[in-house]
């Protein structure tokens, strides 16, 4: 019997890397593939005429859904914004909702609406059903831009970054 060890075989550091490298790109595609690819959900909206309409109704076109309340001062604030942004990209096939929060009382929102004459869609959320689908949207605003097909390229949290929201919707409506 020998007491010699075996030695172990010579390691290979370049494999270990190329399976870094490997791992870290499936990861890198996954976390794209499921977060930046999130689909719109499938919703019910109501405007303030009592009309429905659904999230389906507005595939084939880019669509901003803002989360909004009239008690809001930011809201109020960015409303002639997004009023302006509409009205620059309508023609070419922009739709708005914009969606009141469950707390608005709706003849508050239906004011708010007449007075400035809101050329979009304004919705009521009265239950909060929209809110919870849109992934329980707590902050207003909070705007979703919406590919033609119900991916949601961005979620802002309050304001837009208006010159960065003009470029999104530039690319995404060719």
């Amino acid at each position: 019997m020998s007491d010699q060890v075996p030695t172990p075989s010579p390691r290979r550091p370049w494999l270990l890397a190329i399976a870094a490298v490997f791992i870290s790109a499936i990861a890198v595609v996954g976390y794209f593939a499921v977060f930046d690819r999130q689909t719109a959900p499938d919703v019910v909206f109501t405007d303030i005429q009592g009309k429905k309409f659904t999230s389906q109704d507005l595939r084939g076109k880019v669509v901003m859904v803002n989360f909004w309340a009239t008690s809001c001062t930011t809201c109020v604030k960015e409303m002639p914004r997004m009023v302006e942004t509409y009205n620059k990209y309508k023609d070419r096939g922009l739709e708005f909702v914009a969606v009141a929060m469950r707390y608005d009382p709706p003849n508050y929102v239906l004011n708010y609406a007449e007075t400035r004459q809101l050329p979009f869609r304004v919705a009521l959320d009265v239950k909060g059903d929209l809110a919870k689908a849109f992934g329980d949207v707590q902050m207003t605003p909070t705007t979703f831009v919406i590919d033609q097909n119900g991916h949601v390229l961005k979620r802002y949290l309050g304001e837009p970054d208006w010159d960065g929201l003009n470029r999104l919707l530039n690319n995404a409506l060719g």
